[in-house]
């Protein structure tokens, strides 16, 4: 060992003889085990302790490293092989926790978000709320005032003596718990991590005053080890199983509806459609695990949905309709239509919850989604004759990308070739796909931009479009870009949001800045909270507080150290070099400025509200 390596271990054992480990390094400690790449935070003052654990923690790293760089004998390279945190500074705390939920998403991981007391907590809660209706794993730490200032009115105090943030989270999380004393901690962490990630998952919230995150403890190592819970158990309700399997040798034309939650079934779902020649529809969020080129897709049947999709469930020929992992909701069921929820429904989930909304279906099936696939296609197969070779994988040339799926009608088809002004959405979205490689993922903000991108952004890839359709948060988009593109760097990551979305989080772009992410984020510029604006046209009522004023959100990126490109013509497409733009090492705004006179697909929805005013 060289004398400047075995310099820098002595000072790293004697720094670690002095520094006090602590309960927030066990949390740390934790964290590493379940393989977490970052900390999605805002500091501030009692969050601090989690802070300093982290920077030891990333202390510890560096000194590995330099240690690793110093040995000649030792690969360079092998310095990745430890693992490590890192913090991500948010610009508002509800950024944070988008980002995590991005972050899980796109990588499987667990997102871990953080804030400080009082409104550094409340911050978090939009961004928490969208991960519990969305059903996205995501562990929550906020802290407390220290236990003996509890009920002292302290700067930011959040405890139930004064702003009451464990009461707040109580319905937004699947777990959520005040750590009272330091030997809680690991048992209540332990049971935190099972909850997020266990049937239905979801964000989990512990609340840990300060002076337990700064009380020492002998030993920072994690006790229990954990990873193995959060596998899945492959169980079927047996009898329910076995009727499904009855009622599908039996019928004639099948339609698969696909949700959200079928995410471990997409490829036996394709060979179970290629064995008994079924259909294939989608809900709005179910739509990424379907190729819009899968010859037996018909569209998206709820919100923004396609005519082909309505077509195609209500046929009168259907006989049988199979639900998966949908939790028939406004926007998935076209506003709760009867053409679906009838008899012929066979619903499948994995919570018996979900079946709350269907009881009128013939039959329920509650199991592991994915396996239950599987053992449909395994059992069939046994059954029936060997389907033929699978055709619902087939890519199309890059040229038939240029054009929009023949199987599946759309509304006012001929404006995705318009070369009309202002510009219109639709040509937007087939610019979208003409511009950016197999591969993009596309994040889509509550709004119009829903709208345009279920309806007209189609993509031959899987698990390319997400969107937040659970709780509906505008500047959703922002922040989970931001997380997909930190959990993705060697993909690009586009965030589809309105003027109206940005205004409200687009200061997270300066940590696209920071992070030197592949990003480039899309502002539909129509002076409009367009939802809102075409809301009150659509459903005869009053037209007043929809206007933004105009802003140069070009310039405003520019100012942000991103770059930032006006797009006002399709010729201004043509100009653009994605390659070049994303090799500057910096993300990119394109500010598009669109026709604000566009009426957006969003009729369902009309329909709902305009029903609620009757009644």
């Amino acid at each position: 060992m060289t004398e400047r390596a075995d310099t820098i271990e002595k000072t790293s054992e004697e720094a670690a003889a002095t520094t006090t480990t602590t309960y927030a390094d066990l949390i740390i400690n934790y964290l590493i085990q379940l393989d977490v790449d970052y900390l999605f935070g805002v500091p501030g003052g009692a969050i601090e302790p989690l802070y300093n654990a982290l920077g030891r923690h990333l202390k510890r790293q560096n000194s590995s490293l330099e240690r690793v760089e110093s040995d000649d004998a030792i690969p360079i390279r092998q310095r990745r092989d430890s693992k490590g945190i890192r913090p991500i500074v948010a610009r508002h705390e509800a950024g944070a926790a988008f980002m995590a939920d991005g972050y899980t998403r796109e990588t499987g991981k667990l997102g871990v978000c953080c804030a400080t007391t009082g409104p550094g907590a409340t911050n978090l809660i939009t961004g928490v709320a969208s991960a519990y209706a969305d059903r996205i794993p995501m562990l929550v730490i906020t802290p407390q005032t220290a236990l003996p200032d509890f009920g002292k009115m302290g700067l930011q105090e959040s405890s139930s003596d004064a702003v009451d943030i464990v009461g707040m989270f109580e319905h937004c999380t699947c777990y959520n718990s005040l750590v009272s004393h330091p030997a809680q901690l690991e048992g209540k962490l332990y049971n935190a991590l099972i909850n997020a990630h266990r049937h239905p998952q979801g964000p989990v919230h512990l609340s840990i005053p300060m002076d337990i995150l700064n009380t020492p403890i002998a030993s920072s190592e994690k006790t229990y080890p954990i990873a193995h819970l959060f596998r899945q158990l492959e169980t079927v309700d047996e009898g329910a199983y076995n009727t499904l399997l009855k009622v599908i040798v039996k019928s004639k034309r099948i339609v698969l509806f696909i949700g959200s939650g079928s995410k471990n079934a997409v490829p036996h779902i394709n060979q179970l459609a290629d064995m008994v020649d079924a259909e294939i529809v989608t809900t709005p969020s179910g739509k990424c695990w379907i190729s819009a080129y899968n010859p037996r897709y018909r569209g998206v049947f709820g919100f923004a949905g396609h005519q082909s999709a309505m077509d195609c469930i209500a046929h009168e020929e259907v006989d049988l309709v199979i639900a998966v992992g949908t939790r028939m909701g406004e926007l998935s069921t076209c506003g709760w239509n009867e053409a679906l929820l009838n008899k012929k429904l066979v619903h499948l989930a994995q919570i018996p919850e979900d079946f709350a909304r269907s009881p009128m279906a013939g039959l329920h099936v509650l199991g592991n989604i994915g396996y239950i696939f599987k053992k449909i296609y395994n059992d069939l197969s046994r059954i029936k004759e060997a389907p033929a070779p699978s055709t619902t994988t087939a890519k199309p040339s890059q040229k038939e990308l240029h054009y929009l799926p023949e199987k599946l009608t759309f509304r006012t088809v001929d404006k995705c070739n318009s070369d009309s002004l202002p510009l219109k959405p639709q040509r937007v979205m087939k610019e979208l796909i003409d511009k950016f490689p197999k591969g993009t993922r596309y994040i889509a903000d509550a709004g119009n931009a829903w709208a345009w991108v279920t309806h007209y952004l189609m993509d031959s890839e899987i698990n390319t479009q997400r969107v937040g359709f659970g709780f509906g948060s505008m500047g959703w988009a922002i922040g989970a870009a931001v997380g997909t593109a930190l959990g993705n760097r060697d993909d690009i990551t586009v965030c589809i949001t309105g003027d109206g979305s940005y205004l409200m989080s687009g200061q997270e772009i300066t940590v696209a800045v920071s992070e030197k992410l592949p990003m480039v984020f899309i502002v539909l510029n129509d002076q409009a909270l367009g939802m809102v604006k075409h809301g009150q046209r659509l459903a005869g009522a009053e037209q007043l507080c929809y206007e933004l004023p105009p802003v140069d959100f070009a310039m405003l990126a520019r100012s942000l150290g991103a770059d930032g490109i006006t797009i006002k013509k399709p010729q201004d497409f043509a100009q653009l070099d994605i390659g070049t733009l994303l090799k500057n090492q910096k993300p990119c705004l394109l500010d598009i400025y669109i026709d604000p006179e566009e009426v957006p697909p969003i009729g369902s929805r009309i329909e709902v509200l305009n029903k609620k005013k009757k009644s």
